[in-house]
């Protein structure tokens, strides 16, 4: 275990390990905890009961937080012809075809948060699955970044938009917010992810859905919420 510094001691001590605490006390603390000087980015961890390895046990989506996340996201946009002009309108940070797939591949060029590509692109973004994929930044269809409305992808992602998936030990991470939010917009967005995460729930999923909940500021301890009290369990 690497050594923790005293600053994370302190924050530490504010939190009983063992407790299960409501959401918005678990936010009080994560916001008392915080000890860094810059605006820490809060994150929920959300362990499933699911298996991902099977196709019908998957969990993937997105959705648009009520306060967004207080970060700026740089998208970048594979599309030809009217759709490269739409995307330039609809405030794209970078927008090209073959290109920018060769700048990142030669330059391993990767200046961007989000991938949004046209379906007839998929064929050029899919050379590059192995360098996207490990970063999460492969456009999916269900996260609604391989769209024909690249208008209304990026005024979604603008506004807040985080996508939600499973990672190798069935575990969620998901940002929503920062520090500076407060209780109550964390609080707020964390109820609509929590939602969203329920709605999505596999049929073929057994037993507890919700296995454990934790939250935690960047540089800060977690704080373990209840699963119980969230959601249809």
């Amino acid at each position: 275990m690497p050594k923790r510094g005293k600053k994370y001691r302190e924050a530490a001590a504010l939190i009983e390990r063992q407790t299960l605490y409501d959401a918005g006390e678990a936010f009080d603390l994560v916001i008392k905890a915080a000890p860094a000087k810059f605006d820490e980015t809060v994150e929920v961890h959300l362990k499933l009961g699911v298996d991902g390895r099977h196709a019908d046990q998957q969990v993937r989506g997105a959705i648009v937080l009520p306060h967004g996340t207080g970060k700026s996201q740089r998208v970048l946009v594979f599309a030809k012809g009217p759709k490269e002009v739409e995307a330039k309108e609809a405030g794209a940070d970078y927008v090209g075809a073959e290109e920018l797939a060769e700048k990142i591949q030669k330059e391993s060029w990767f200046e961007f948060d989000v991938v949004v590509a046209t379906p007839d692109m998929m064929g050029t973004v899919g050379k590059l699955g192995k360098l996207l994929g490990p970063k999460g930044l492969m456009p999916n269809p269900k996260s609604g970044t391989v769209t024909m409305d690249i208008a209304k992808a990026l005024e979604e992602i603008k506004a807040g938009k985080v996508e939600y998936r499973l990672d190798k030990t069935n575990i969620i991470h998901t940002p929503i917010g920062k520090v500076s939010f407060g209780t109550e917009k964390l609080s707020d967005n964390f109820n609509a992810l929590v939602d969203a995460v329920v709605k999505a729930k596999p049929a073929a999923a057994k037993g507890q859905y919700l296995r454990s909940v934790t939250v935690a500021s960047t540089m800060g301890p977690g704080v373990k919420v209840n699963p119980a009290k969230l959601g249809n369990n």
